[in-house]
Formats: structure tokens, C-alpha cells, sequence
């Protein structure tokens, strides 16, 4: 039996899908909130800037705080990309394991 490539794609494709759109959706999400937490501290800035309450050093300090907990939360979603590049992999040569194994006539997946 030839395999046909396009039919396994499809097929594939199929397969991954639904949990690559969840993944994108979570990454959003923690995306959104990440960025709203920088801008809600640039905004404290300006206001406690043109108060008088705070330095320039300790707004630059302030803001780099948020960097380094955003990118905290954005570099853990790196490794939960990974993850899911792994999962949809898997999950993708899953869905075609017999008719591959049964073209090659040995176990391949």
C-alpha cells in the first residue's frame, strides 16, 4: 500500500488542531495579562512621577520588577510551547500509526 503524504496530512492536521488552538488561546491569555500588569505599572509611574512620590530610580526599578515577573510568566509559557509542540507531534503520527506501520510492514510509529 503507497501512502499518500497529502491524506496523512490531513489527516494529521486533523488530529492537532483542536489542542494547538487551546494551547494558543492560554498563551493569549497569560499574554494579555502579563502586558495589562506593564502597563498598569508605566501608568503608576507617570502618576506617582508627576507627584513627586517617586524617583527616577526607583520608577526604573519598579518597572524592571514587572519585567522580570512578566517575563517569568512569558518564559514558563515558552517551555509549555515546547510541551505542546511535543503533545501535537505525538498526537499527529498517533493519528496515522497503522496505516504507516502497515505501509512499511514493521513498526516505524
Amino acid at each position: 500500500m503507497a501512502l499518500d503524504a497529502s491524506k496523512l496530512a490531513k489527516d494529521m492536521l486533523a488530529a492537532v488542531l483542536p489542542g494547538l488552538k487551546a494551547k494558543a488561546s492560554s498563551a493569549s491569555l497569560y499574554a494579555d495579562m502579563e502586558l495589562k500588569k506593564i502597563a498598569q505599572t508605566v501608568a503608576l509611574i507617570e502618576k506617582a512621577s508627576k507627584a513627586g512620590q517617586i524617583t527616577e530610580e526607583e520608577a526604573k526599578l519598579l518597572l524592571d520588577m514587572q519585567k522580570v515577573a512578566s517575563r517569568s510568566v512569558l518564559t514558563t509559557l515558552e517551555g509549555v510551547g515546547i510541551l505542546a509542540a511535543e503533545q501535537a507531534i505525538n498526537t499527529a503520527l498517533a493519528a496515522v500509526r497503522a496505516p504507516i506501520n502497515a505501509a512499511v510492514g514493521w513498526v516505524l510509529i
